[in-house]
């Protein structure tokens, strides 16, 4: 007899502590539906995916698998405790029980410790002789080869017209809050780019023509990425991804990506403030350069969404002010914000860590909109405060309207802009609603 294995990509919890829910996911995620693709050919796979799907409470599956990204940890803890008093063996994993796993240990019979590649096997068939271990650790190896993931598991629900595509794994950087370099310190690597490419065509077979390419910066490493965009450009496909600033130093590059279909870069800028940036080992970002960063990849025809940090030691209620006069004048269509956050694992957490600073040591409570340092300008009270004053100036109506439908993007792109209009207006909204905008 078959087992199953059901996944669960948990939502996250509003400021009311009631699970965020939406009428449609646009980005998916690829945890779920690779490991779907790791299991052994005689085990079956369900993917409920919370912020659009209830959860099967009364699932006949055998085990009941736990991700999700870090803010979503909290929810997950609970999603596990309900299954295992229901008689469920319930295994978690990801990027956040990879970084506290004693934490997640208490509320789950296994924890799978980073990149589950070469895990699910043998995690199956202990659980097949009633054997399954506390724990289960993988390292990044020098290559990453995955297997087609089961795109078909998601296709039917209330999605976006994109679906996801991993390209590399790990980052070259060391910035001191990311839990990217806690987890690999600066290690990265590549995946083969005709497996890339056979993931983009198993996509664009399956009726899309979109898609998001996963890699924490893309441009690390440029032969592969010119490689990869001539290989990508011939599907008439357009894509989405995430990367460095220095693309715009790289012109013949830029362009290429560009020509392949790349429509969206996210850049995390982090801060306006030369000290924070130094303070956050990401010297090599220089925030006087920006704003011809930012032209420079706009006019290449990429839009740009971007992530910066609020409740750096060296902000000032001035200095983070100041952040929202720069973004209304700047080339960015979709600006996000996050709370400086101390995930255990990381540089920044051990250097808090005894300082009495952290005023929640409850890392699974933490949320993107949650101040919880006290910084030497700023109580994590005035942070919080701040947070939320500068997500509602940058996205006044007016404002939206100047980085829309009135700024010159509108005259050579008008479908995406009227596009990126529409996301604005999404994320006012949550915003009025203090939920912090987000990939969920």
């Amino acid at each position: 007899m078959n087992k199953k294995f059901l996944f669960i990509q948990p939502t996250i919890y509003d400021e009311r502590g009631e699970p965020v829910k939406k009428s449609k996911l646009y980005f998916v995620g690829l945890g779920m539906p690779l490991l779907a693709a790791l299991l052994p050919p005689d085990w079956e796979a369900e993917i409920c995916i919370e912020t659009i799907e209830d959860i099967p409470w009364d699932t006949d599956a055998d085990v009941v698998g736990l991700g999700g990204m870090g803010h979503a940890a909290n929810r997950a803890k609970d999603i596990a405790a309900e299954f295992r008093s229901r008689g469920k063996i319930v295994v978690m994993g990801g990027p956040m029980v990879s970084l506290v796993p004693d934490l997640a240990a208490g509320y789950c019979d296994a924890v799978v410790v980073g990149d589950a590649e070469g895990l699910m096997a043998e995690l199956c068939h202990d659980l097949e002789r009633g054997t399954l271990q506390p724990r289960y650790a993988e390292k990044l190896k020098g290559e990453l080869n995955t297997p087609l993931p089961r795109y078909d598991l998601v296709v039917d629900k209330r999605i976006g017209d994109f679906l996801p595509v991993q390209a590399g794994r790990g980052c070259p950087h060391t910035c001191k809050f990311c839990s990217i370099y806690c987890l690999y310190r600066g290690h990265y690597v590549r995946r083969p780019v005709l497996e890339v490419i056979r993931d983009i065509t198993a996509i664009k077979e399956l009726g899309f023509d979109k898609f998001l390419l996963i890699d924490d910066n893309i441009v690390a490493h440029p032969a592969y990425l010119k490689e990869l965009c001539e290989q990508i450009r011939p599907l008439g496909m357009t894509w989405m991804s995430q990367c460095s600033i220095r693309i715009a130093d790289k012109p013949d590059l830029l362009r290429l990506v560009a020509e392949s279909g790349c429509r969206v870069l996210s850049f995390g800028l982090e801060s306006i403030n030369k000290d924070s940036l130094l303070a956050m080992n990401k010297k090599w970002c220089d925030p006087d350069d920006y704003a011809r960063v930012l032209r420079t990849v706009t006019d290449a025809g990429i839009e740009i969404a971007s992530e910066m940090i609020v409740g750096i030691d060296t902000d000032t209620r001035e200095s983070l002010l100041a952040t929202i006069d720069f973004v209304k004048s700047s080339d960015i269509v979709a600006p996000k914000f996050y709370c400086l956050t101390p995930i255990p694992g990381t540089d920044l957490y051990e250097e808090l860590k005894d300082t009495g600073r952290i005023t929640d040591p409850d890392v699974l409570s933490y949320t993107p909109s949650r101040a919880v340092i006290d910084t030497p300008n700023l109580t994590a009270t005035e942070v919080e405060a701040l947070f939320w004053e500068i997500y509602h100036r940058v996205y006044t109506l007016p404002a939206i309207l100047q980085r829309t439908v009135l700024h010159r993007r509108m005259r050579s792109r008008p479908g995406q802009t009227l596009f990126f209009l529409m996301v604005n207006l999404v994320y006012r909204s949550q915003i009025r609603r203090r939920i912090s905008p987000n990939i969920l």
